[in-house]
């Protein structure tokens, strides 16, 4: 059984009453290629996950849509019955399409649909924390979540959802959900070259929130910086590890869920992620996004 381990870099943090490790792995990778059908190596792929278990990792990041239904799938077959340390955040508001699109799906009963789906694919009778996914694929859009953010809240009531976050969310759209019921995560893009959400994680910090980042090394686009290669060639490592580790230490609140479908990688982002980096490296670092 997996516990939340020191050995992990950045410590703990507690989702509403759920201790973590801040170190966690993004599922996503699990499926196909973008994100739709099997993986070419399913026994790799349970391998994975079965790794991130056994090095201590306790927060599992997926959704009923990545594939679709296809990681929710591995992670079930992989390790249910489930440590009783593991806990699964997944994602409602968006489905897929034939052409691998993500459309919005935020209608009360599209979501009452994809919890219940998450429940069954994952064999949950709860679901430890579910996200409203806001936006679209080309990032948060304004407008009021209330509708759907209370769907949610009316599941959760009903014992179906432990706690509740956004994803892909505005300030403005985190300030309304909290108006309507607490929240334990906002997911939402950052990383060393896109700094829009700082004031927002420092605010967080201060609720007592935790704040998941996505794309923590660029995703689709891996990150280029002349000061993160210094930084990187100095300490002798790779520029993913260090753009990792600054985010571990650029807030108390933020949770890594960095995806991969290799053990090796697995291993080398844990790694990675745990580099002390000096003031002067921080220093130099903090001025790539900003």
């Amino acid at each position: 059984m997996s516990t939340p381990s020191p050995s992990l870099p950045g410590g703990t943090w507690t989702l509403g009453d759920l201790t973590v490790n801040r170190f966690g792995y993004g599922a996503m990778q699990l499926a196909g290629p973008w994100v739709m059908g099997p993986p070419a190596d399913r026994d790799g792929a349970l391998a994975v996950l079965r790794e991130a278990v056994d090095c201590g990792i306790t927060h599992i990041d997926t959704s009923d849509a990545y594939g679709p239904r296809v990681t929710n799938e591995l992670i079930r077959e992989a390790l249910h019955p489930y440590p009783e340390s593991l806990h699964i955040v997944t994602k409602v508001g968006a489905t897929r399409d034939e052409q691998g699109g993500w459309p919005t799906a935020r209608r009360p009963e599209d979501l009452r649909r994809q919890v219940h789906d998450n429940l069954k694919s994952l064999r949950l009778d709860e679901l430890d924390l579910v996200n409203l996914r806001l936006g679209n694929a080309e990032g948060p859009q304004p407008g009021s979540l209330a509708e759907a953010f209370e769907a949610l809240v009316e599941l959760q009531q009903q014992g179906l959802i432990r706690h509740l976050g956004v994803s892909n969310a505005t300030e403005e759209q985190v300030t309304e959900a909290q108006s309507i019921a607490p929240i334990a995560c906002v997911q939402n893009m950052y990383n060393l070259a896109h700094r829009h959400d700082d004031k927002l994680i420092d605010r967080l910090a201060t609720d007592g929130v935790a704040y998941v980042p996505f794309f923590p090394l660029g995703g689709f686009t891996p990150l280029q910086s002349s000061a993160l290669s210094a930084v990187a060639a100095r300490l002798k490592a790779t520029q993913m590890s260090v753009a990792l580790a600054w985010l571990l230490q650029r807030s108390p609140n933020i949770l890594l869920i960095p995806g991969t479908s290799s053990t090796a990688h697995l291993r080398e982002n844990i790694a990675g992620a745990g580099l002390s980096l000096s003031h002067e490296d921080l220093t130099e670092l903090d001025d790539i996004g900003r």
